[in-house]
């Protein structure tokens, strides 16, 4: 059933680049989030996470040279150790009793490298829009 939905979420997303022109958030995004569509704790995170990685990127492009390879490397990489630093640093604190868990390690690096090569509101709805797409696909097939 996984496989198959993330090859629903690779078709969907291609076929909505080609039709509008706007990345829904990287390739597998979209069938990450409509896997966890019930856990919108998760979700939210996630997408709290890319705007993160977004907006420093956004700030470290003024003052370092962040163009392709460098900005998706930095991008993934800065997700990655976010990721891991509410982890290990925010997650064992007692008084919090929050669940702070986003998709995977590199979904949020992958959504901000979009978010800063297209605007953010179109990544975030294309995102949204491709990822109810795969839901709804998921539930009339699977």
């Amino acid at each position: 059933m996984i496989i198959q939905l993330f090859i629903f979420g690779l078709v969907a997303g291609f076929m909505f680049y080609e039709l509008t022109g706007i990345s829904p958030g990287g390739v597998i995004a979209p069938a990450y989030f409509a896997l966890f569509i019930h856990d919108y704790q998760r979700i939210i995170v996630t997408i709290v996470l890319a705007l993160s990685v977004f907006l420093i990127i956004k700030f470290s492009s003024s003052y370092l040279i962040l163009y392709g390879r460098r900005k998706f490397l930095l991008a993934v990489v800065l997700s990655f150790f976010l990721k891991l630093l509410i982890e290990t640093q925010l997650q064992p604190i007692d008084f919090m009793k929050l669940d702070l868990q986003s998709i995977g390690y590199i979904i949020p690096g992958l959504i901000a490298n979009e978010m800063s090569r297209q605007k953010v509101a179109s990544t975030l709805l294309s995102l949204g829009i491709v990822t109810l797409i795969v839901f709804q696909i998921s539930l009339i097939i699977i």
